[in-house]
């Protein structure tokens, strides 16, 4: 029932055959190992702030937003040569992301709604009662 790699992981098995599922199958129980190894990139992901770039798509979004960089990037130009490159670049990434906020908004994730409510509580204690007459 699973990979050849992930043989080793499995620890224990058992099946349930009188769970109460409302299908045919029967319930499976697995006990399993696993090693987690985090990933750095993910780590940092939930840091990031993702703009909606989808907004370039409209043709006054994206001419105010060239217009802002444009403006930006002329006053970087009065700075001195002999500054340090780590600077120069915060500099160049902080007014870029100024001028995303202030042009484009923000991602926002979609957020899910719970699929279990009080509906499904109500249906399944139901079901319970009628099985138990």
């Amino acid at each position: 029932m699973i990979d050849k790699r992930w043989r080793s992981s499995v620890l224990n098995v058992q099946s349930f055959r009188g769970a109460d599922c409302d299908t045919n199958h029967y319930l499976v129980v697995a006990k399993v190992k696993e090693r987690w190894a985090v990933n750095k990139q993910e780590a940092q992901k939930f840091d990031v702030e993702r703009f909606n770039l989808g907004m370039l798509n409209e043709l006054v979004v994206r001419k105010q937003y060239q217009f802002e960089i444009a403006n930006r990037f002329t006053a970087l130009e009065n700075l001195s040569d002999g500054e340090d490159i780590n600077k120069a670049w915060e500099n160049i990434k902080e007014n870029i992301k100024i001028s995303a906020k202030e042009g484009l908004s923000l991602y926002k994730l979609k957020q899910y709604k719970a699929w279990f409510d009080e509906e499904c509580l109500h249906f399944f204690d139901q079901r319970k009662q009628a099985k138990m007459r």
